[in-house]
């Protein structure tokens, strides 16, 4: 093992968890044009975000339905259905989160994440266990990139960045972890992210 790294953090979304509300989305429009100008029109993933960082779900439902009335019914349904927007587990992704907890790293998850919908996304998935902690958006009150919540991550579980590695699929999360001197991957899939731990001399 690299005796200079002893923590591996993964995000959530995308990572472990896949997750797009276009597969939602599909149910409820009639073409690709018509998801990609209401996600536009009613600037869903910049309304998501505040969520994430903490904003009252059925609060923002009735405040963003009341702006977007002809989109209610859609703005509604992305927390309704909110399991439809997420698919099972990535296998791959799990099989390396597992790997990692047999090697003897410390494993955490830094998400943006709304803890309402945490909640109601954790009994579909049976990875848990395998983390030493979890830090959500949500629960702090801030999003990735922001360098708060990685100062958060860091003091809450006495990581050292320098001794750290970051696994996440958005760059700019990415690229905030290494200026505050974690090592990253930009996540795109559980092989080449397996590739790149291995470079860096993790015993996978």
């Amino acid at each position: 093992m690299n005796a200079n790294i002893d923590t591996v953090v993964f995000d959530l979304g995308n990572v472990l968890i896949p997750w797009d509300v276009r597969w939602l989305l599909r149910s409820l429009f009639d073409s690709e044009a018509a998801i990609e100008a209401f996600l536009e029109n009613a600037n869903i993933m910049k309304w998501h975000a505040q969520q994430d960082a903490g904003y009252p779900v059925t609060q923002a439902i009735v405040e963003h339905s009341a702006k977007h009335p002809q989109h209610a019914h859609a703005i509604r349904a992305i927390y309704e259905r909110w399991h439809e927007t997420m698919r099972d587990a990535d296998p791959d992704s799990v099989a390396l989160l597992h790997e990692l907890k047999a090697a003897g790293l410390r494993l955490y998850a830094l998400s943006n994440f709304s803890a309402e919908l945490f909640q109601l996304s954790r009994p579909r998935f049976d990875f848990w266990d395998a983390f030493d902690g979890i830090v959500l958006s949500g629960e702090e009150g801030v999003n990735k990139p922001d360098p708060t919540i990685y100062r958060v991550l860091f003091e809450r579980y006495s990581i050292t960045p320098e001794r750290a590695v970051f696994l996440d699929d958005s760059l700019p999360n990415v690229e905030a972890s290494r200026a505050l001197g974690m090592r990253a991957i930009h996540f795109s899939d559980a092989q080449s992210a397996r590739i790149e731990l291995r470079a860096i001399g993790l015993p996978i």
